[in-house]
């Protein structure tokens, strides 16, 4: 299977392509740059502007080519409609995902595309419609729930060892990131839910499972950004199972999972970052009594892909793919909703 990247951008070249490195039966086979008129549309700027755009993204696209083959695409559109493709790599801002996955799906490629698959319920919708009326894969990459350490995890909560479970608690946030991230621009699909948020309810809807409703929800802002910049929720299930989640993009460093148990209490350290090869470590606490033990290394970000291979031609896991890039899309949707 031959891939291309849609913009050489940073996770594009420091994750996405040490693990598709790893990948049997996928190769790179170019990296596209955008052309003046898919940066700027019809605002076009100086000529020396868009010659010093050009000459960053060909720069970095030239890089990732360099260290692992492929050709240089002058256009995304060229990269989404060529036949030399089978499938399309998105890592672009999320307010842009739809529009290119979309034209990738209608041109016949599969697709792979960072989370979240797009800002809106609607569009996520359309985009698993058209793949689905085309037999393609289209999958949103949260690569973290790929992970071994989460079942490893969940097979000490399910034996019992720390009790039932009274309330699962999920952190994720990070220091304030450069003033022209796009994280805090809105029409580039900024905000602290779509962002850090998505992990912490992906990771809340696996625990708790297909019954998971949210029960409230807060997205808090401050003056400088037009973005939330952090926020909480709660979701509940049937059995009455909760977890508490908070997020942000102006916290101190945290991506923790606590599980607290009638007789212990579980935590973890980078439940949802882990790198390939890091080998992440928890915590059991029995009343004073204190453990740590290591949990499994692996490459999250090689099994995403090895996933969305799959998709390609077992019909029954691309079905499934499709439920649960809409499933979170629903609980985005309902959360800005309770959130107003």
């Amino acid at each position: 299977m031959r891939i291309g990247i849609l913009c050489p951008s940073e996770i594009a070249y420091r994750r996405f392509l040490p693990a598709l490195e790893q990948v049997d039966d996928m190769i790179l086979a170019g990296v596209g740059v955008n052309s003046p008129y898919e940066r700027y549309g019809e605002a076009f700027p100086e000529k020396e502007e868009i010659t010093r755009m050009l000459e960053r993204e060909r720069r970095k696209a030239d890089q990732m080519i360099s260290g692992y083959g492929g050709r240089l695409f002058d256009s995304y559109e060229s990269v989404v409609s060529s036949p030399d493709l089978d499938a399309v790599y998105i890592p672009l801002p999320p307010a842009l995902h739809y529009k290119w996955a979309k034209r990738a799906l209608e041109s016949g490629k599969h697709v792979l595309v960072e989370k979240p698959s797009t800002i809106t319920y609607e569009d996520s919708k359309s985009l698993v419609g058209i793949a689905s009326g085309k037999e393609l894969a289209l999958h949103e990459n949260y690569m973290f729930i790929f992970h071994d350490q989460l079942d490893a995890i969940e097979d000490i909560v399910s034996s019992g060892e720390i009790g039932d479970v009274r309330i699962y608690r999920i952190s994720f946030g990070f220091p304030r990131r450069s003033a022209n991230d796009f994280r805090y621009n809105p029409s580039l699909g900024g905000g602290a839910l779509i962002d850090a948020g998505g992990y912490t309810l992906k990771y809340a809807a696996r625990l708790l499972g297909d019954t998971a409703k949210l029960r409230y929800a807060q997205l808090n802002y401050t003056d400088e950004f037009e973005v939330d910049l952090y926020g909480s929720a709660a979701l509940v299930n049937e059995a009455g199972v909760t977890a508490q989640i908070a997020f942000g993009m102006d916290n101190d460093y945290r991506c923790e999972l606590e599980v607290w148990g009638s007789k212990g209490t579980l935590k973890t350290g980078r439940v949802l970052t882990a790198p390939a090869g890091y080998v992440p470590t928890m915590t059991l606490k029995k009343n004073t009594d204190v453990e740590e033990r290591p949990l499994p290394a692996d490459d999250a970000f090689r099994k995403s892909i090895e996933h969305f291979m799959k998709c390609m031609t077992d019909q029954v896991t691309r079905e499934e793919n499709y439920r649960s890039i809409l499933k979170q899309a629903q609980l985005v949707s309902r959360f800005y909703e309770m959130a107003k």
